[in-house]
């Protein structure tokens, strides 16, 4: 039974991943959280381990997989209208992270540094020119910066004021649906008092059995 079962999700699992419209949101998801989100927990680790084999190793990772990103800004408009094409994205991603032959080390080995070492003189200028030229900006416009800044920090307040006051209201409504709805169970359940003898507009007889009949409207006092 047990074999059945696996042998059955198995294959809807495969049909699932067969399927053009279902594959495209699962494979990317598992495309971001392999390529991305794993290996940002892994360098967390590495880091506060202070490994650093393990250090090395997700370095070259995030080269190679800077390298790719960049390639796939140009290829993926045209590449994802391939049939299986995140499928095969995913295969390389993994590919990149395997812990024997690290993928990445060999892109990283034999085609990236080959590239940067040849013009890293030209590299060089550029992010150096980039930065100063950044710095610069910063600098002479350090009030407009400092308001954006503070905008900002105020835009943040507000909206965690709103979501906090958003959060008290739908558990005060909780809170009121709740307690009006035990209100009204325990009203729908407490019977209600019996009639007073002195209300009752019948005169009532008792037959030998102990059973009370109402046979006729009680006379009014005169």
């Amino acid at each position: 039974m047990a074999a059945a079962v696996s042998a059955l999700g198995g294959e809807l699992g495969l049909r699932l991943l067969l399927t053009p419209a279902a594959s495209h949101v699962i494979v990317r998801t598992a495309c971001t959280v392999v390529g991305i989100g794993f290996p940002i927990y892994s360098t967390h680790k590495a880091l506060e381990t202070n490994n650093h084999t393990e250090q090395e190793e997700w370095l070259v990772y995030w080269a190679a997989y800077g390298c790719f990103s960049v390639a796939e800004v140009f290829s993926d408009k045209l590449l994802s209208w391939c049939p299986f094409y995140y499928h095969a994205k995913f295969v390389f991603l993994v590919w990149l992270q395997l812990p024997k032959n690290f993928g990445a080390r060999h892109v990283y080995s034999n085609l990236l540094r080959p590239l940067l070492l040849k013009h890293h003189v030209r590299l060089d200028r550029i992010v150096d020119g980039t930065r100063t030229e950044m710095n610069k900006f910063i600098v002479s416009h350090q009030h407009e910066v400092q308001a954006v800044q503070r905008m900002l920090k105020k835009f943040s307040i507000l909206v965690y004021q709103a979501a906090q006051d958003a959060l008290q209201s739908a558990r005060a409504l909780d809170g009121g649906a709740n307690s009006a709805g035990n209100r009204f169970s325990q009203e729908s359940i407490t019977p209600p008092p019996p009639p007073s003898p002195a209300d009752s507009t019948f005169d009532e007889s008792t037959d030998d059995a102990g059973w009370i009949y109402a046979d006729h409207p009680r006379q009014s006092e005169q």
